[in-house]
């Protein structure tokens, strides 16, 4: 006799915590615009009971990487419980979903077999909300090709955030080939609007939550993250755009994260 999955997302498989540590967990289960398995690493703060209202922060992460690449090489789960317990920020769960982990990279956009982008649009925080019992704003925010996502879908669908984050973000899609080795990134198959930040950011100018991003002086990014700023502006949407010492690794991106929890902390409703 086949299994019977009562949900959406079944099955589940939720790593044990006596297993865990640093209040970090691992989350399988199906999705339906993958088509198969998609891996989530979390983070919930010490003494979080459930069910409750929190937070909840997703991590999006660069080429090459993977759901454990945020916390794993850039501590955010030991910044966030630090800023935690020194009473700098509320409690926040972060989630970091891998990118469906096609090729070198996948741009976070719908490939014709895989529907990425409502993986972590929909998929994502709906399977994490449910096994938790947890509620409360959700904010975006990623680093690199991950930075790119943050701020394409978090203008693509405003309503669904409270606020949008990226550290030195890929600022156009075309950009992806100076990361990746495959040539091959399906953006032929999608409307150039449609994998246009700007594109986006015009459409629902009067929808936007709060948007920062932020790029290191050093980093190869640094003029296109300058000229996505002047161009924001030109359109006169909201943002905060910072620059810092740094190029583009994770010694840049560990130390920033900190700035974004900060952001996030700020547009909190207590």
């Amino acid at each position: 006799m086949a299994p019977k999955f009562p949900g959406p997302f079944d099955p589940v498989e939720l790593s044990d915590l006596e297993f865990e540590h640093d209040g970090l967990r691992h989350l399988t289960f199906y999705s339906a615009s993958l088509r198969g398995r998609g891996d989530v690493s979390l983070f919930i703060p010490r003494g979080t009971t459930f069910p409750t209202e929190i937070p909840l922060v997703l991590l999006l992460h660069g080429v090459y990487g993977s759901h454990w690449s945020w916390f794993l090489k850039g501590a955010a789960h030991r910044t966030a419980q630090q800023l935690i317990d020194s009473q700098e920020i509320r409690p926040m769960i972060l989630a970091a979903p891998s990118d469906g982990l096609g090729g070198d990279g996948s741009g976070y956009w719908p490939m014709p077999t895989r529907d990425i982008e409502e993986w972590i649009v929909h998929d994502v925080p709906a399977c994490v909300r449910r096994t938790f019992s947890s509620n409360g704003p959700t904010h975006i925010c990623g680093l690199s090709m991950g930075g790119y996502a943050a701020l394409r879908l978090g203008f693509k669908y405003p309503r669904l955030y409270c606020g949008i984050s990226a550290h030195s973000p890929i600022t156009r899609a075309e950009q992806m080939y100076d990361f990746v080795r495959d040539r091959d990134l399906k953006l032929s198959q999608m409307p150039a609007r449609d994998h246009d930040i700007l594109h986006w950011a015009r459409e629902h100018r009067d929808l936007l939550p709060p948007v920062r991003f932020d790029c290191g002086r050093e980093d190869r990014l640094y003029q296109a993250g300058d000229a996505l700023h002047r161009e924001l502006d030109a359109l006169n949407i909201l943002h905060t755009y910072e620059t810092f010492a740094g190029s583009h690794e994770w010694p840049y991106w560990r130390r920033h994260i900190a700035d974004t929890l900060r952001f996030f902390n700020s547009l909190t409703v207590v």
